[in-house]
């Protein structure tokens, strides 16, 4: 009989617990990994479509009626090195930027007063309710030809076509962000001896905003879009009135290139707008797909 005695059994590790910090660092690598594999993703799906319409341009269809990617890029080069055949091409991007914005001003701000007021009005809204309506319902775009012969070839015209498409972007947005306000929060600022015109700036418009900031990113597209409609209507300058010259003159690649520059510009203008809007309401707790995605 053996005196040894049996060894104690080892004990077992214990777990190494997550700091805080470990936590973090971690949320953070895998938001920057899902980030890099959307932006590789976004750059394969251009690569793969730019390459196949150079193939396809170059082998079995006509650039000339479809131009193609290399054909647009010299059109570029030539406009922003040369020029065009009107002039600086910084200048025709700026008249219609300038038509653009002074159109979306205007037809913001109207917007956001008639859609508030109307919001807050339930009187006021069923009596003018057909009249937006049919308003709503009037093609706008056509609406660009009579402004010409209103207004003349110049500013005036185009920023009105913008007023117009802007306006009902924005006041259906601003009327509804109006109605959707809890109602015992004006219930109770009312008992607190609280004015209309302080539940208004106090409680209305900031519940209003998310709506109202929402509709801005719509608003801008539609206003580029009235200021070209009115430039290709009839102007005298504008990306409008460039891309109807290369359209009458068979210039593919020159409607390609202006199409491109004007969407370039609407990128720039949604960055700031979508800025703008999260330092409005960075009081605002994210939401649920927000916060699921690293958006703060």
């Amino acid at each position: 009989m053996s005196l040894e005695t049996p060894a104690a059994p080892s004990a077992a590790p214990l777990p190494v617990l997550e700091t805080e910090q470990d936590i973090l660092a971690r949320a953070k690598q895998a938001s920057s990994k899902r980030k890099r594999n959307i932006w590789l993703l976004r750059l394969a799906i251009v690569v793969v479509w730019l390459g196949s319409w150079e193939l396809t341009a170059t082998y079995w269809i006509d650039p000339f009626f479809y131009s193609k990617p290399s054909k647009i890029w010299e059109r570029l080069v030539e406009w922003f090195s040369a020029g065009t055949d009107f002039g600086s091409i910084w200048y025709q991007i700026l008249v219609t930027v300038e038509e653009a914005a002074i159109g979306f001003v205007i037809g913001a701000i109207a917007g956001v007063v008639f859609g508030v007021v109307l919001g807050r009005s339930s009187y006021l809204a069923q009596v003018l309710a057909p009249f937006i309506k049919a308003a709503n319902a009037l093609p706008r775009i056509v609406l660009a030809a009579l402004f010409v012969i209103w207004f003349g070839l110049g500013l005036s015209s185009k920023v009105a076509t913008v007023v117009v498409l802007v306006f009902f972007a924005v006041f259906f947005n601003a009327f509804t962000g109006a109605r959707e306000v809890d109602r015992n929060l004006i219930d109770n600022a009312r008992i607190l001896g609280a004015t209309r015109g302080q539940v208004l700036k106090s409680i209305v418009l900031p519940s209003a905003t998310s709506w109202i900031l929402s509709s801005l990113h719509v608003a801008f597209g539609f206003a580029l879009i009235g200021a070209v409609v009115g430039e290709y209507t009839g102007a005298k300058a504008g990306m409008g009135f460039l891309i109807a010259n290369a359209q009458g003159t068979f210039d593919t690649a020159g409607v390609y290139a202006g199409m491109l520059i004007i969407t370039v510009v609407a990128l720039l203008a949604e960055w700031g707008i979508g800025t703008l809007e999260g330092r409005l309401l960075r009081w605002r707790p994210p939401s649920a797909s927000e916060a699921a995605h690293g958006v703060v």
